[in-house]
């Protein structure tokens, strides 16, 4: 089935055709740009070639496909206030990745190249360092209960880097990297050593969920069980790791002035955001995973997950305060 194709066969049953070309049916769009649902079948839509357009002669919504480039935001919308399924709608915008005529944006923004990197000196897994040296590492031990995890995880200690915990970049089950927490007072909070491009925790998303989380921090995704960007911006090259997992997108902003930025791209991307209803002094994942639990910081995160461009923004204002 052809990308135009698989758009139509979510328009709505009661549709006729115009002799201009036109298929017209009552708009799905309206009632998400502040109108009364259409009753008068002003929503259309058109085939362009190998692409498509529609138009709302009511609201004024509009979006359209074109051969050889990526699925718009508005178009996702479209087909999601169509009723489309969001493992369909995913399906689809990769299919249009596939195609012939978007090679030149694949070769634009190509998958990042993540060579093999050395940890600090003399690095070894926080339970080896417990028990040859338990007096230098309590404190990293300490901090990691604190923060809600196990000390049997994916951590590790070097003497090189005392009162920072190292935490591993894998990647297809090679290390391209590190990240030192400090655990006690000072700057940088962060020592890192990394490719730019990186996503953290991409190897553990190879399972049947349909989605997958992202956070800006290690330590929030490893809250979540889903993937972090390592900061608030969001990279071409880190997008196009995440799309190539072919799951649902949900994007979890820490809630300071640099989260919005990580709005704003996730918007562009057409990815979903949840601005949970946090307790009070929770400001990301980890914080929520220490206040609230691991199950009911999951079900805040999927409730609060949404995919409307006007539903975000005014969850913005509230959420960025």
């Amino acid at each position: 089935m052809s990308i135009v194709d698989a758009i139509y066969s979510y328009l709505p049953a009661k549709r006729k055709n115009t002799p201009s070309g036109w298929t017209k049916f009552n708009a799905v769009c309206c009632p998400h740009n502040g109108n009364t649902p259409d009753t008068r079948q002003r929503g259309g839509i058109i085939r362009n070639g190998d692409g498509v357009s529609y138009h709302c002669f009511n609201c004024g919504f509009k979006a359209s496909y074109v051969n050889g480039r990526h699925l718009t935001r508005k178009m996702k919308q479209f087909l999601e206030w169509s009723g489309a399924p969001d493992d369909a709608i995913t399906k689809i915008s990769l299919e249009a990745l596939k195609v012939e005529g978007d090679q030149k944006t694949l070769e634009a923004v190509s998958l990042p190249t993540l060579p093999d990197k050395e940890l600090p000196a003399d690095c070894q897994t926080l339970e080896q360092a417990l028990m040859s040296n338990p007096e230098a590492v309590i404190g990293v031990a300490d901090y990691i209960l604190t923060r809600g995890f196990d000390i049997r995880g994916d951590w590790m200690w070097s003497p090189e880097l005392p009162d920072r915990l190292i935490i591993p970049f894998r990647f297809e089950g090679r290390i391209v990297g590190y990240t030192g927490r400090k655990i006690t007072e000072g700057k940088p909070k962060y020592l890192s050593e990394q490719t730019p491009g990186y996503v953290f925790n991409l190897d553990a998303q190879n399972n049947d969920s349909p989605i997958v989380l992202v956070a800006e921090g290690p330590l929030d995704a490893l809250s979540i069980g889903g993937v972090a960007i390592l900061g608030a911006d969001i990279m071409d090259k880190q997008a196009m790791l995440i799309n190539r997992l072919g799951k649902r997108v949900i994007v979890i902003p820490d809630r300071d002035a640099d989260g919005a930025r990580t709005v704003e791209r996730a918007i562009e991307l057409g990815w979903s955001v949840s601005m949970p209803e946090w307790a009070d002094g929770v400001k990301d994942c980890n914080d929520a995973l220490r206040k609230h639990g691991e199950l009911w910081t999951a079900y805040l995160i999927m409730q609060s997950a949404e995919s409307m461009e006007l539903k975000i923004r005014l969850r913005m204002k509230h959420w960025f305060i």
